[in-house]
């Protein structure tokens, strides 16, 4: 597999794309005047105590406080709340930021109430696990960690874990030890995936790392003088994604902002050396979206409806609880055989389209995915194995339900940002006042439906279509129209009809016979 990440910037935002294999599977918007991103660390104060919902409202200067609530407090917040106390008022040499002289206080308790933890108007360090979504503001934790290419460090704690996603079980219990042995007191460490196969001394480097960091924001803790301000900014959304997952795997970077360029290669060139030289920058009038075939795929990918090919599609459903995904094969068959191997066909195509759609759309909450019914219960628990291995790189906490005999799925996906929504409507030219489909949309369908044709009829195919896109499809010695006469070798006659709407369509046989598309 290949992947490639494509960057273009703009004065308000920075838009990057992730390509596998050439196909758009991961979508990222980081606008430049966005005041919350996930990982950023604040000393702010206690607003506002909540007893009835064991949480507490922080202070973070913003239209919604962020909410904390006592599970979120982490169990050793009272050594967090005497640290930060110590900082303030004592003012100790940046030798202490190591905790080694820290006397660590006792655990809270698990089924405790927040008024014995915090009280109004006290400073608290917290850090952003999900930005403001619609009009809640951001959710904060306590229990701070600082993330690395091959660590996490978690201070004021003792822990040690490894990711669950690395399953060599012999490769876990090596890097346990490393990690144990290089874990500084009253420390804890969690060893990311990307850490697999590496030497001690890598860890160690990445640890130190991020002990600076730690230090960094302890002395803006010692020196702050009017609060809520920020003392630890997570990297920019795209360096903590090539943080995450940069790998032999990737092609290429492309990034048509110089600046930008160079901010991503020096990041490479950090996190994986010799890396660098697959950056690439793009200096070329041609928008780099539309170069690498990104725009036309959001527009075919984030409708309501998504094919499937061979006429199967999902239909994607967003209700104010949850979120809804129909599988439909598009075909009849009579056989009962035909029908349940037919099922587990489309079935398996749409978990693998699932996958993609969930990522691409960061869509979270609750998804409940109603794929064709199948009888056999094995084919229930190969779409079952088959949706759970196509998540395994879906970086996003989930959690995937087996079938149910009606053929229901139920799927948790955490949500840390706002789902990306993108407009694939426009208005209808023809001054109906109705939305319809983009025009990269209506080509999609037309060669959806020419397949179709082509496998039903023989001879001439008959396209009839709104002059403006009739226009648009024979333009050119290698237009629109010759390429598919080349690709199905059949005759195409594309009949341009003053009387249709901007997207309307119709086929016709050779003898000018109306197809009907519903018989097909």
């Amino acid at each position: 597999m290949g992947i490639d990440l494509i960057v273009t910037s703009s004065p308000s935002a920075i838009d990057f794309a992730i390509l596998k294999d050439g196909k758009l599977t991961e979508l990222h918007r980081e606008e430049q005047s966005a005041k919350f991103n996930v990982g950023d660390i604040y000393l702010a104060k206690v607003s506002k105590l909540m007893p009835g919902l064991n949480a507490a409202f922080i202070d973070l200067q913003s239209k919604k406080h962020g909410f904390l609530h006592y599970h979120d407090l982490g169990p050793k917040v009272r050594s967090l709340l005497k640290y930060i106390k110590i900082l303030r008022h004592q003012k100790p040499p940046k030798s202490f930021y190591r905790l080694k002289a820290m006397k660590m206080e006792p655990e809270i308790r698990k089924d405790g109430a927040i008024q014995q933890v915090l009280q109004q108007g006290q400073p608290i360090l917290v850090q952003i696990v999900k930005e403001p979504i619609s009009t809640k503001g951001p959710r904060l934790t306590s229990e701070l960690s600082l993330a690395g290419r091959y660590l996490v460090l978690v201070p004021f704690s003792d822990r040690v874990f490894v990711s669950g996603k690395i399953e060599n079980e012999a490769e876990k219990n090596r890097l346990k030890r490393l990690a144990e042995s290089i874990k500084p007191q009253n420390f804890g460490l969690i060893v990311r995936t990307a850490a697999e196969g590496r030497k001690v001394a890598e860890l160690y480097k990445d640890l130190e790392q991020l002990m600076a960091r730690w230090e960094e924001l302890s002395a803006k803790v010692a020196e702050a003088k009017k609060l809520p301000v920020k003392v630890l900014s997570e990297p920019g959304r795209i360096q903590a994604l090539l943080r995450d997952i940069l790998s032999d795997e990737f092609r290429s970077i492309i990034v048509d902002d110089i600046n930008l360029y160079h901010e991503i290669v020096d990041t490479v060139r950090e996190i994986y050396p010799g890396k660098e030289k697959i950056v690439k920058y793009y200096d070329e009038p041609y928008p780099v979206f539309e170069k690498y075939g990104i725009e036309k795929q959001i527009k075919t990918s984030f409708g309501k409806t998504v094919s499937l090919g061979k006429g199967a599609y999902l239909i994607i459903e967003h209700t104010e609880a949850m979120h809804v995904i129909d599988v439909n094969s598009g075909v009849s068959l009579t056989k009962e055989s035909d029908q349940e191997s037919t099922a587990l066909d489309v079935n398996l195509k749409a978990a693998k389209e699932i996958a993609r759609q969930l990522q691409l759309r960061d869509m979270g909450g609750i998804i409940i995915v109603d794929f064709i019914d199948m009888k056999k219960k094995e084919n229930r628990d190969t779409l079952y194995r088959f949706l759970r291995e196509e998540m395994k790189t879906d970086r996003a906490k989930h959690k995937i339900l087996p079938p149910t005999k009606f053929g229901l799925i139920q799927i948790t996906r955490q949500r840390v940002r706002p789902e990306r929504k993108i407009q694939t409507t426009e208005p209808d030219p023809s001054g109906s006042g109705k939305a319809v489909d983009a025009p990269v949309n209506l080509l999609e369908k037309i060669d959806n439906d020419l397949k179709k044709v082509v496998r039903h009829t023989k001879g001439k195919i008959i396209l009839a279509v709104h002059p403006f896109i009739a226009a648009y499809l024979t333009k050119g010695w290698l237009s629109w129209r010759w390429r598919k006469m080349w690709q199905h070798r059949r005759p195409l006659e594309i009949q341009p009809r003053h009387g249709f709407r901007y997207l309307e369509y119709k086929f016709y046989d050779k003898d000018g016979h109306e197809i009907d598309m519903s018989d097909l």
